[in-house]
């Protein structure tokens, strides 16, 4: 008899008797789904692994710590077996048939009733994969095309334009601190969707290459300031594009509330009555020193790590900075927008008690083709940025941490 296609269908297992046989990798794997649907998951299995066992004793699934008995599956809706005896799992099988119960089974998909499927999520949206072709069931298969298709939902290029439905309004995105696939998936799903994108000098160039020919790209930089600081032209410039019922994308550098004045857009945006979601961004501060093979914390040598602006010096009036205190921890010092004023900077630690051989190390252009680390000390960090013609934009690291490693790159 020829081999016919499953049949796909979704099932709503809310409040309804999920029967589990097994609780070893494959139960562990499949279990936090049913218990998003909302299951009621009896679990029957002598023993546990640590992770099953903690959704138990979360009160997640009941647990009855034993091997599988008949009758086991008489109210159950759906059946996942996977015990490892072979025996078992076929008696099991035979009770799900007689009770009509949908069964998968781990050991033995052909003799199951039900396949699962390879799923993933994006915005609400479920995918699931299954192969028609019974002889060629390749998990790894249907897990690639699963995966291409939520990455696609995901970065907005399986959704034509008239189909996408985001509402009007402002998606304040952190883009990373420079390589455009360190942004978030969601961030890059935003953009696809954008009909008019923001950007600042700092953020992920490469990504604005990629964007449809109808999306308005503005530099933020280059806004009419008029009568306006830079910032207010900034948020007149959101509100405007989203009162004209536009999709609008502020597209910072990093994350936007590391330094990026994000709240400040949001406050704008609020007071003018419009929606902004935030999506967090990597921050440089963590990122730009992992890429050039510094870790900020690390066992035995910094157990804190501290990020401070360095865009005004330690003797500026309007610095909030205790450079004093900084000078007196033993964890590590990053040190963003300070390159200009980073002989001040290291003059004041040392003049407070940090010891002027304390490593420095500065990332230039962090994450992206042009990445340079130059590394220095306090006591000659001044003349080594002089030298060395480090520019801005750059994230300095500045503590044991930076001779913990080897120099590498992402």
């Amino acid at each position: 008899m020829a081999e016919h296609p499953a049949y796909p269908v979704g099932l709503r297992l809310t409040g309804r008797r999920v029967v589990v046989l097994g609780a070893g990798q494959v139960a562990q794997r499949r279990l936090p789904a049913l218990i998003a649907a909302g299951a009621d998951i009896l679990l029957v299995s002598p023993e546990a692994t640590p992770s099953v066992e903690a959704m138990a004793d979360a009160g997640e699934l009941t647990w009855e710590r034993r091997p599988y008995a008949d009758g086991d599956l008489a109210d159950a809706w759906y059946a996942l077996i996977a015990t490892s005896d072979t025996q078992a799992n076929g008696r099991a099988s035979a009770e799900a048939e007689r009770h009509r119960v949908w069964c998968v089974r781990s050991d033995d998909a052909d003799a199951a009733t039900a396949w699962t499927p390879a799923t993933g999520h994006s915005e609400g949206v479920t995918v699931a994969v299954l192969t028609t072709d019974a002889k060629g069931r390749d998990p790894r298969h249907t897990a690639a095309i699963r995966d291409a298709v939520v990455e696609g939902l995901r970065d907005g290029t399986l959704v034509a334009p008239h189909h996408r439905t985001r509402a009007p309004g402002v998606a304040l995105v952190g883009g990373g601190p420079g390589d455009p696939d360190l942004i978030t998936v969601r961030g890059r799903r935003l953009l696809a969707e954008a009909d008019v994108v923001i950007a600042d000098r700092l953020g992920p160039r490469d990504l604005l290459a990629e964007l449809p020919p109808h999306v308005e790209v503005i530099d933020a930089a280059k806004i009419p300031y008029g009568r306006f600081m830079a910032q207010e032209a900034i948020n007149n410039a959101l509100i405007e594009h989203a009162k004209l019922g536009k999709r609008v994308v502020r597209l910072k550098g990093g994350d936007p509330y590391v330094y990026g004045r994000g709240m400040e857009e949001v406050q704008a945006l609020a007071e003018a009555g419009i929606a902004c979601t935030v999506v967090p961004g990597i921050s440089s501060s963590i990122s730009v020193p992992g890429a050039a093979g510094i870790p900020v914390t690390h066992r035995g040598v910094a157990h804190e790590f501290t990020v401070v602006s360095g865009h005004v010096a330690p003797d500026d009036e309007r610095s909030l900075v205790d450079w004093p205190s900084l000078a007196k921890l033993t964890g590590t010092l990053v040190v963003l927008m300070g390159v200009d004023k980073i002989g001040r900077i290291a003059e004041t630690l040392v003049a407070h008690g940090k010891s002027p051989d304390t490593p420095v190390a500065l990332v230039q252009e962090g994450t992206t083709a042009a990445q340079r680390r130059v590394d220095a000390t306090l006591a000659t960090v001044a003349e080594t940025v002089r030298t060395q013609d480090v520019k801005p934009p750059a994230v300095i690291v500045i503590g044991a941490v930076v001779n913990v490693g080897p120099e590498t790159s992402v």
